[in-house]
């Protein structure tokens, strides 16, 4: 299990930078996904975040194009769409969109959380009180736009562009409900491990023990989230992770900021308690280190979860050291020579 080939794919959150600014950040992505589609990355996601002046990505479909128009090979999509808050009909319409321009390149990850805060959430969705139950029956009206047979759609409502697409529906999620759902369906599913480790297992666990066959799928498919910063040494990965240390600790303390430069001691930063609720808990899923180090630990993570791929997300601070970063992982796993 641990030496066999695993497909590697990217997350990518276009992290703002300290002192940077979000076009900079989206210049940073197409360069990124271009060199992963060269070193042999299947996919390349996008998340949605709102109210979050560290992350670029909110307007999560319009820059899937943006990568996608600038890359020719590589799957593009999101990691994901949260779909309570829009209307089914619209991101079918725009993934349908996506799908007609770069055909066979396009994945759809949907996720049922929020993806912001409250105040944020409000003015997305008007109504706070929508606690994601609702996702079943908005999931089968978007995927009833694709395929009318379903039954599900609003009557008299197509999509256009959207119906009869063959567009890849993924569910994320970081706990056993979009588990048990994806299996239930059918679909491939993602667990969000790189900020919601412990779960995994038991999530894993829900989602292959109800998994049913369906048009999409045959087996059960997992991918499986994991931060990942290689460099040449353990050492010098470990201070590069300080970025994400400084930003995961922002948001505990319920804050939002932009990523910072990496620190040498993270001490001074953080107190005990956060610095095990951040390291021990949120982080807990990473592979941080030499390319030894970090094939070791992908390698008891793939013991462990049985994952069919795996998904890197790396917040790093220097753009030259992200891909790095991530051309080292590639090399790591067997992805380029």
């Amino acid at each position: 299990m641990a030496d066999r080939k695993v497909k590697l794919s990217i997350l990518d959150l276009a992290p703002v930078l300290e002192g940077g600014t979000p076009a900079e950040s989206f210049r940073n992505t197409v360069d990124l996904a271009q060199h992963a589609e060269q070193w042999g990355y299947q996919r390349y996601w996008l998340a949605e975040h709102h109210n979050m002046q560290g992350v670029a990505s909110s307007a999560t479909s319009v820059i899937i194009g943006h990568v996608a128009a600038n890359t020719r090979t590589i799957r593009v999509g999101s990691g994901g769409i949260m779909l309570p808050n829009h209307a089914p009909l619209v991101i079918a319409e725009q993934f349908g969109t996506l799908e007609s321009l770069f055909p066979g390149r396009i994945d759809l990850g949907l996720g049922r959380a929020p993806g912001t805060d409250q105040p944020a959430t409000r003015a997305i969705r008007r109504n706070v009180y929508s606690d994601g139950s609702e996702f079943p029956e908005q999931l089968l009206e978007l995927r009833s736009y694709l395929n009318p047979a379903l039954g599900g759609a609003a009557p008299g409502v197509r999509a256009v562009p959207g119906e009869g697409l063959d567009i890849p529906i993924w569910l994320l999620g970081s706990s056993g409900f979009s588990a048990q759902l994806a299996g239930q369906l059918g679909l491939p599913f993602a667990f969000a491990s790189h900020f919601a480790p412990d779960y995994l297992l038991p999530a894993l666990e829900l989602y292959r023990s109800h998994f049913r066959p369906s048009s999409s799928l045959e087996k059960p498919y997992v991918m499986v989230a994991v931060n990942v910063i290689a460099a040449p040494t353990d050492d010098e990965a470990i201070w590069l992770a300080t970025s994400q240390e400084q930003q995961f600790l922002n948001v505990i303390r319920g804050r939002s900021g932009k990523l910072k430069p990496p620190v040498d001691n993270m001490d001074p930063l953080w107190s005990e308690q956060e610095k095990a609720v951040v390291r021990g808990n949120m982080l807990k899923c990473s592979a941080i280190g030499s390319p030894d180090t970090v094939r070791s630990k992908l390698s008891a993570i793939l013991e462990e979860t049985g994952a069919d791929e795996l998904i890197a997300t790396a917040q790093v601070y220097d753009h030259k050291a992200r891909l790095r970063s991530f051309e080292l992982l590639a090399k790591t796993m067997g992805q380029v020579h």
